[in-house]
């Protein structure tokens, strides 16, 4: 029996600080990872380290082992899922056998280009790196050369080969105000697949996955990350194939026909390597959505506290009302007044006027200028909701162009909210809406909108017949990004049901994302403790909400509702005329405390804390410095023993001497903690080295559940 001569293989490295990727071609295939992990020696012989990963071939299989390439082959035998499927217009599969015409490394991007002459297709993978965020962004690009067209069902990023040694991946699940649920998967043989139809990211599936390696903790141990950077249908595949190995596949969820010459992307995604834990991949992807992703239009100005008037009015807009709210918000500390839902047309519920983007002259008969100019007498500037891509039957836009509404002839229409969506595929629905969004931010001085998205997108096909979920997606991108350059100085949230379309995709053009319609901050803490090692907090809107919180019906106190909306971009979303002298006065207190810290918190790190117990989860922020830190520690359940254990802190400098102090010390409740003579209590409070409070750590007082504690380290050397 012969066996091929695989020959010597090409080889190929690409370097950030933290982490190193090898690839290897044999005989002109596509390339396959055959390292990504902690960075290599310079000198490294990538030959060797190929050659060293070839695979045995055993018994009753074929006489190779199908290479787990960049983008798997059915036509070179790979069968696990391939990384690509496409068809002939009759419908004839497209067995690709690409072969490698050119790789080049340019100043950190390394590009393959591969062709299959006879399927008349051209497919090109893209990793780039970012040394200063330890990130690689990767994506793939498949182009027709042939006379016929050609459909591509499916075409995944780059794709990445997993480590065979991790128990389990986790992955992020949920729904209406339970986002960012962190799920721990156990590796198994065969697929494991989470696909994401809504026209929307979903609450239900942020398309990220991490690997950690056994013993990994958030401080130390290997973890590998991968996030998908796509606003609409996504599919991610999770795969051990009966040989032992494994790969992680991303890509749009919907199938698009290619004429000659036409091209289609996979679309971004982003991946990196951590040395040292969950935390050290949550840095990485903190530092490339600030650096790179993230464009502020007034990068040095600090993050305005928010309040947005919604639960306080819901559709029932008065002026008087309104006024008499921003004067409150201007005294607890608020720096842009947000008005939301029911400003516009005749919206005096959620069916009528979606699509009537202009101001209800019932409400307001000199329009929003008054309000405007009250709001800016106080101190703070003003902001917007909108829905842009939505419409009512009832409202003047769907009267006068009913054909602009995603209905395909003959099938019965599926409403969301009582709301219908526009065809943003149609140039003159974007045009419209641009027009008359272009128009408000022209008349107003408006330096905020929340743009929101309140209903999944069904019966996703266009007037024509043809798909377009992909294709609303990118003329949402660019109707934001047309609007963006019009008015750069406007900031843009992207909100949708809450957490439903957050993604590194929708955020290369908004400012903020609204992580859950849940105001509830027990719920909150556990969601934003997630969504940490994606997003970092200055982007993620944190809202103090109302006592008693509409969506789970608890009551919370006011000190940790404030905690808990200080780790993101703190703002307060409630009917500010119910709260008691005590509740004003803590959430003015906690407002100033954010003030105070968030310059250095919104550029520093971001630290899970191991919790002593079960019912602790705690976090901390950092500075750039090392100088100052802030951890916040909640109980959130009732205490599993009869006492506590320490809580160890991260990130710190390991000689540096640190004064702590507990900052609502004033909050121990003495049926909770009779006693507690730790010297954080006092004012002085007590001095540790950084490496002592790694490594030992510090105890805080019992609490009830959902009671948070602060506690504050200054760098006194």
């Amino acid at each position: 029996m012969r066996f091929p001569d695989f020959g010597t293989p090409e080889c190929w490295r690409l370097d950030t600080p933290a982490q190193t990727l090898v690839f290897a071609s044999w005989r002109k295939h596509l390339p396959s990872i055959v390292y990504w992990g902690a960075p290599l020696a310079t000198g490294e012989d990538l030959t060797a380290l190929a050659d060293s990963q070839l695979r045995p071939i055993g018994n009753a299989v074929l006489d190779l082992v199908p290479e787990l390439s960049i983008c798997p082959e059915e036509g070179r035998g790979f069968q696990g899922q391939p990384g690509i499927r496409a068809y002939d217009s009759e419908g004839r599969v497209l067995l690709t056998q690409f072969r490698l015409e050119s790789a080049g490394n340019d100043a950190g991007t390394l590009r393959f280009t591969a062709r299959d002459e006879g399927c008349g297709l051209t497919y090109t993978a893209i990793f780039r790196c970012f040394p200063d965020s330890d990130v690689i962004e990767v994506e793939a690009r498949l182009s027709s050369e042939g006379d016929l067209p050609v459909r591509a069902e499916w075409l995944a990023a780059p794709v990445l080969a997993l480590p065979e040694t991790a128990p389990d991946f986790i992955e992020y699940a949920g729904r209406w105000t339970q986002e960012f649920g962190e799920r721990r998967v156990p590796f198994a043989r065969g697929i494991h697949m989470r696909e994401a139809r809504r026209g929307r990211t979903g609450h239900d599936h942020f398309p990220a996955l991490i690997v950690p390696q056994p013993g990994c903790n958030f401080d130390s141990g290997e973890a590998y990350g991968t996030t998908f950077a796509f606003s609409g249908a996504h599919r991610v595949i999770v795969e051990e194939t009966p040989d032992g190995r494994r790969q992680c596949q991303m890509g749009v969820a919907e199938a698009v026909t290619l004429a000659k010459g036409e091209a289609v992307s996979s679309e971004k995604a982003y991946l990196a390597f951590s040395g040292s834990g969950l935390n050290g991949l949550a840095q990485s992807f903190q530092r490339h959505v600030r650096n790179h992703i993230v464009a502020f239009p007034e990068p040095a100005r600090p993050r305005p506290v928010h309040y947005n008037c919604w639960e306080a009015v819901y559709f029932d807009h008065r002026l008087d009302v309104l006024k008499d709210l921003a004067e409150r918000a201007a005294r607890i500390g608020a720096e842009r007044f947000v008005l939301d839902d029911g400003w516009f047309g005749k919206r005096d519920d959620d069916t009528t006027s979606l699509g009537d983007w202009h101001v209800d002259r019932r409400k307001y008969p000199d329009g929003l200028a008054p309000l405007i100019e009250h709001v800016e007498g106080l101190g703070m500037r003003f902001g917007l909701w909108v829905e842009p891509e939505m419409v009512n039957l009832e409202s003047d836009l769907a009267r006068t162009h009913p054909d602009w509404i995603i209905l395909p002839q003959g099938r019965e229409p599926m409403t969301g909210r009582g709301q219908h969506v526009l065809d943003l595929t149609n140039p003159a629905v974007t045009d419209h809406l641009f027009g008359r969004l272009d128009a408000l931010l022209g008349e107003y001085r408006i330096d905020y909108l929340k743009w929101d998205m309140n209903r999944d997108l069904t019966l996703a096909i266009d007037r024509d017949g043809m798909p377009l979920l992909r294709r609303q997606v990118h003329a949402v991108y660019a109707l934001i990004d047309r609007l963006r350059e019009a008015h750069p100085a406007v900031e843009i949230e992207s909100c949708a049901s809450g957490g439903a379309r957050i993604d590194y995709g929708i955020l290369k053009r908004t400012h903020r994302v609204w992580l859950s319609d849940s105001n509830d901050a027990h719920e909150r803490w556990k969601m934003q403790n997630a969504a940490m090692q994606f997003l970092p907090p200055e982007i993620v809107g944190s809202h103090v909400g109302p006592r008693h919180c509409h969506t789970s019906g608890r009551e919370l106190a006011m000190a940790f509702r404030a905690a808990v909306a200080m780790t993101g971009h703190m703002g307060f979303e409630m009917d500010l005329r119910e709260l008691t002298p005590d509740e004003e006065a803590t959430l003015a207190r906690y407002t100033q405390l954010y003030k105070e810290n968030r310059g250095w918190m919104h550029c520093g790190s971001q630290h899970r804390l191991q919790p002593p117990r079960p019912e602790i989860m705690a976090q901390m922020s950092v500075s750039e410095e090392k100088d100052r830190f802030l951890a916040f520690s909640a109980t959130m359940a009732v205490p599993h023993s009869e006492t506590t254990g320490p809580l160890r802190l991260a990130g710190l400098d390991e000689n540096g001497k640190y004064r702590l102090r507990l900052l609502n010390a004033d909050e121990i409740s003495p049926r909770a903690t009779r006693w507690f003579g730790s010297p954080l209590a006092v004012p002085e409070g007590l001095a540790l080295s950084g490496g002592a409070l790694m490594r030992s750590g510090i105890v805080l007082p019992l609490g009830f559940p959902d009671t948070m504690w602060l506690v504050e380290g200054t760098r006194e050397n």
